[in-house]
């Protein structure tokens, strides 16, 4: 739903030439993912955007929203929270996945929506889930694996679902994560830059972790301007290696 930074693409007031771009594929909003099997829809991470996604997605065709798994807390990851309320008032507490220390974030940050006491009315609720690492959950009937990843030196989850496995703002993967990731046909993994940078993954950085856990296909996400037009840096990407555009459907049989 979403593939750009935390800013987004085109950046506000920015005059830089992919900012400027005609191609739909170079506008980016903030990253995030709907994951769907059966009658079940998942969100990764619900950031600032996460309204204009949902119009575009789920709200089309009246679609349920089963839950939530955060990332981590950065607030192009978390800042849409509030914006769940059209599904609470329908569907009613929404259940919320995400690390201890995220939990306890977002509780600050959002502490209308955790307090039982003196509540506005309007205000939307959730049910917290605490995810650990090195410990797989179920949701419907999917088993999910949460991937701990550090994004500089802040501890991050990835989830895998059977075949697919989505890794954002991550730099640095443990040998021990990398082999829960064999076998996959498709990964999805940020990657934001040619240029290094200090919490996140750049493309050469990407494409070495790759190789080492050789899906069938890998989408870039979590894509700066400064990457360059989406066309041009297609066409130089290795064989089996794709950028991600906001709008992207990715099918597993």
């Amino acid at each position: 739903m979403g593939t750009g930074t935390s800013q987004g693409i085109p950046v506000i007031g920015s005059t830089h030439p992919v900012c400027l771009s005609d191609d739909p594929r170079d506008t980016r909003l903030r990253v995030s993912a709907l994951i769907q099997w059966d009658t079940y829809n998942y969100v990764i991470d619900c950031g600032p955007d996460f309204r204009q996604q949902m119009l575009y997605t789920l709200s089309r065709k009246q679609s349920p929203l089963h839950g939530i798994l955060f990332t981590h807390e950065h607030a192009d990851h978390v800042a849409g929270l509030d914006d769940i309320r059209p599904f609470v008032f329908k569907q009613g507490d929404l259940p919320i996945y995400a690390h201890r220390r995220v939990l306890t974030i977002l509780r600050q940050r959002f502490d209308y929506i955790f307090t039982k006491e003196n509540r506005y009315p309007g205000a939307p609720r959730v049910v917290s889930n605490e995810v650990q690492s090195g410990k797989a959950f179920i949701l419907g009937n999917q088993e999910v694996i949460p991937i701990q990843a550090l994004h500089g030196t802040l501890p991050i989850f990835g989830y895998r679902f059977n075949k697919l496995a989505y890794l954002t703002d991550v730099k640095t993967l443990p040998d021990m994560e990398i082999e829960k990731l064999q076998g996959l046909d498709i990964l999805v993994l940020n990657a934001l830059r040619y240029e290094e940078h200090h919490s996140h993954l750049n493309v050469d950085e990407a494409l070495t972790l790759i190789a080492k856990i050789k899906p069938k296909q890998t989408y870039l996400t979590h894509i700066s301007h400064h990457m360059g037009f989406h066309n041009k840096i297609a066409q130089r990407l290795p064989d089996g290696v794709f950028l991600a555009y906001d709008g992207l459907t990715l099918t597993i049989a």
